[in-house]
């Protein structure tokens, strides 16, 4: 399987290849942060690419949010459409090599990017920076696992068989309201840090 480098994710910005950016916050993650009402919780976005999720937190006043990327030129992005954040808000590293902890993590799609060979890896990081009963809500694909990718698909059964361990799951069904090219191929989750 091809390693997804940070050169990789670099290339595929600088090309415009890519099919995932939708260009504003998708429906099911934006119903989420709109009935949050605790504006003071630490929210992290991986994987964001060009950020519009961690945008409209910004925009709703959720001030104590942070965006981690691999690739510089999607996080330029964002620092060009929101130019008077802090810097410390946006970071450029290895999702695995973060430090620090948070209350949400947002997760768009994110998980179904990385190499699945990583999926463990990434439950046990999640759980390492999450705060005891913090959260991850957000959308991961329902489609077959395959070679092909990113996005590498996944299913309902494997993300119980990875989680169940150390979060409890809260909700994980097809999201109702994805946008049309994904529909039916979205799980809306929330799992629990146990």
């Amino acid at each position: 399987m091809m390693k997804l480098t940070k050169n990789y994710w670099e290339e595929r910005y600088k090309k415009g290849e890519v099919a995932w950016n939708v260009g504003e916050i998708t429906t099911p993650i934006k119903e989420y942060i709109d009935q949050l009402t605790n504006k003071n919780i630490k929210i992290l976005v991986p994987g964001a690419g060009n950020g519009y999720e961690f945008e409209y937190l910004i925009e709703k006043g959720f001030q104590n949010s942070f965006v981690v990327d691999y690739a510089e030129t999607p996080l330029e992005n964002i620092k060009k459409r929101i130019p008077d954040l802090d810097n410390n808000q946006i970071i450029n590293a290895d999702f695995f090599e973060l430090e620090g902890k948070y209350d949400l993590i947002i997760e768009q799609t994110f998980f179904c990017a990385l190499n699945p060979e990583l999926r463990k890896d990434y439950v046990q990081k999640m759980k390492s920076l999450l705060n005891p009963k913090g959260k991850i809500v957000g959308l991961m694909f329902q489609f077959p696992l395959t070679a092909e990718g990113p996005p590498f698909g996944g299913s309902k059964e494997e993300y119980i068989s990875l989680f169940q361990y150390d979060f409890n799951i809260i909700t994980m069904e097809t999201a109702y309201n994805s946008i049309a090219p994904r529909a039916n191929k979205e799980l809306f989750v929330i799992f629990e840090k146990k």
